[in-house]
């Protein structure tokens, strides 16, 4: 078998209007084509033993087993190739579930198309699914373990975080379309002149002065402290000189971690000798010259969250550890813990999976343990210091216990170091009585702040994070759209595209369109060449001066990538002709009708689908179109 061209659609397609993240994979069988399942010996007893999970695949028997049934019954490796892509993205936390697989109209070449989650892991596991089919083929041994652990890190490394990713479905809820701006966590939301952006859960709202303020943690506690709100007695240290001195002023126990650190990085809490200091010290330096040192203030590690200076849930974080049972290593509750079905790798559950690391010997060590250690039946371990999800930590959910002082305290603290998305780190003995009174105090003001521990808590409510979010960037019910005209056909587009776009400009319109020739803003050449496919589309939806798009799109661009955009408020289709037959797997007339059909089918219910109805095929795209 040979892999002759792999494609990642995008947006609206030729196989799908509605699944817009498709991968379509030409494949050659070659001789496989001459091999049904069923003439191979012992295909399908090798593929459920290696995929017993795809039992729920129902396939076109519309029952649990029914992909099985096809398999013993005979079906051609390419519809086999196609289940093994879907169920490989499956287990590795990425749930998808679409695939279609068919004949191109050349002897033994198919079209495998399935969908997926993260572009990467999609195109690794098409090429992975098609080795493995092969290995099964031959009775060959196959690392299927080694495939499923790098689409995890495939995923880990380009899928959005669990707070952007929340942001980006609140807002696809209300309509409002995003684009991705990187392979990081930059987003825009909306297009033209009423987008927004968003870094993770930082906003284009927020202010950057606050984002530096809340990144030096003794810029933040001077401003806190000068503001009456209860912060740990602390010092900025440079050196092992400076250390001992601020030992001496603040007194053991301590708390040593980097001044612009995050995510708890480089931090060593509950410090009380000066060995523990200098190594805590050490840690802290990794992350930058300068490290803070702070009273360790006992009590229990609070989040709160305030959005748009307004108090929105509050979590009760725990470090990650483990209970003693009086007969088994504390090596062994950590690998017993870690099978938890809701612990994962990375983000991909609610729970992170605990590592092991020098804080977690720091830990054991202060305690007189290693690893190997049998704690008492019931005795509470600790093996992280800090309170981080991502470091195995559990979060309950406390919203509903949090003292009126204590949401005016925090609101007052978000207007204090103007974060509009703001966390706020508390150490106290609870929040059901104000800090000010119960001996806790502020820790830390974080920009940024990460969501996961609100949306998937381990005990209690989820809450809904992103709705005062995308309420504060899209207020009144806005949807942070333009009016998209697209215009697709054989012949007159462009024309038809210069004419729209005039007639816009002259009733004072900001126009972006793109055309055979070129990508205009307000008439001014940005690109210049044939300009009529996705990127050029998009690069319009991205241009902040734009009110008002004027969209060519041609049947090149939508048979590679798809549509840049998933409706517009009119369709235009001039006509089809049989131009360009035999390109892009199109070999027939009513399979270019077919692709033509894609831009009326996008159309808003309120919007338009202008057809000529002189041109048959196009006349009766009207079917389709009314059916949407």
């Amino acid at each position: 078998m040979k892999i002759v061209e792999i494609k990642i659609l995008r947006g609206p397609n030729y196989w799908s209007i509605r699944r817009t993240k498709l991968i379509q994979m030409k494949l050659d069988l070659e001789e496989m084509e001459q091999r049904p399942t069923n003439s191979i010996d012992g295909f399908a007893e090798r593929i459920e033993k290696m995929f017993p999970s795809m039992f729920e695949h129902r396939c076109s028997e519309g029952k649990p087993g029914g992909f099985f049934e096809r398999v013993q019954e005979g079906t051609w490796m390419g519809h086999v190739i196609e289940h093994v892509a879907l169920e490989l993205q499956t287990l590795a936390g990425m749930d998808t579930g679409f695939g279609r697989t068919r004949g191109t109209g050349k002897p033994g070449e198919y079209n495998v198309v399935f969908s997926y989650m993260e572009e990467d892991a999609g195109v690794y596991a098409a090429k992975a699914a098609v080795r493995i089919c092969e290995a099964l083929t031959n009775n060959a041994p196959y690392p299927l373990e080694e495939d499923i652990m790098q689409l995890r890190e495939i995923r880990e490394n380009t899928r959005l975080g669990p707070s952007t990713g929340c942001i980006v479905d609140e807002a696809a809820k209300r309509g409002i379309p995003h684009m991705r701006l990187n392979k990081h966590s930059l987003v825009q939301l909306g297009y033209g002149v009423h987008q927004k952006r968003i870094r993770a859960t930082i906003a284009s709202t927020t202010s950057n002065i606050a984002v530096d303020i809340a990144g030096d943690k003794e810029e933040t506690k001077n401003l806190l402290a000068a503001a009456e709100i209860p912060v740990p007695k602390g010092d900025v240290v440079r050196s092992e000189e400076g250390l001992k001195d601020a030992i001496d002023k603040i007194g053991y126990p301590i708390v040593i971690k980097p001044i612009d650190g995050n995510h708890g990085k480089g931090n060593t809490t509950n410090i009380t000798t000066w060995e523990q200091a200098l190594q805590a010290f050490e840690a802290a330096q990794l992350y930058g010259r300068n490290s803070i040192v702070e009273k360790y203030i006992t009590g229990f590690d609070f989040r709160i969250l305030v959005i748009n200076y307004k108090f929105v849930c509050a979590a009760l974080r725990t470090p990650a550890s483990v209970t003693g049972d009086g007969k088994n290593t504390i090596q062994w509750l950590i690998d017993e813990t870690n099978k938890d079905p809701r612990r994962g790798y990375g983000h991909e559950k609610v729970l992170t999976q605990i590592t092991i690391d020098r804080d977690t010997h720091k830990m054991l060590k202060e305690k007189g343990y290693t690893l190997d250690t049998i704690p008492s039946k019931d005795e509470l371990v600790l093996v992280k210091s800090t309170a981080n999800l991502s470091t195995g930590g559990t979060s309950t959910d406390v919203t509903d216990e949090v003292h009126p002082a204590n949401i005016f305290m925090c609101e007052r603290i978000a207007k204090i170091i103007g974060l509009d998305i703001c966390g706020i780190d508390i150490m106290a003995t609870d929040l059901r009585t104000p800090v000010t009174q119960n001996g806790g105090a502020v820790l830390e003001v974080n920009a940024a702040p990460g969501f996961r521990m609100h949306i998937e808590p381990s005990v209690g409510l989820p809450r809904n994070v992103a709705e005062p979010v995308v309420d504060m960037l899209f207020p009144k019910g806005s949807a942070g759209r333009i009016p998209i005209i697209a215009v697709t056909g054989t012949n007159g587009k462009t024309t038809t595209t210069r004419l729209i776009a005039h007639v816009a400009k002259s009733v004072g319109k900001k126009v972006g369109y793109t055309t055979s020739d070129g990508v205009y803003i307000q008439n001014q050449l940005m690109m210049r060449g044939d300009c009529t496919g996705p990127i050029s589309s998009q690069f319009v939806l991205k241009d902040p001066t734009v009110d008002f798009a004027v969209l060519e799109c041609a049947r090149g661009g939508i048979l590679k990538t798809g549509l840049a955009f998933r409706n517009c408020d009119v369709a235009i289709v001039t006509n089809v002709a049989s131009d360009h037959m035999g390109l892009g797997g199109i070999n027939t007339i009513e399979q270019m009708a077919k692709v033509k059909a894609i831009l009326p089918e996008t159309v808003f219910p309120s919007g338009y689908a202008v057809l000529n109805a002189d041109d048959d095929l196009v006349y009766d795209m009207k079917k389709t179109w009314s059916a949407t």
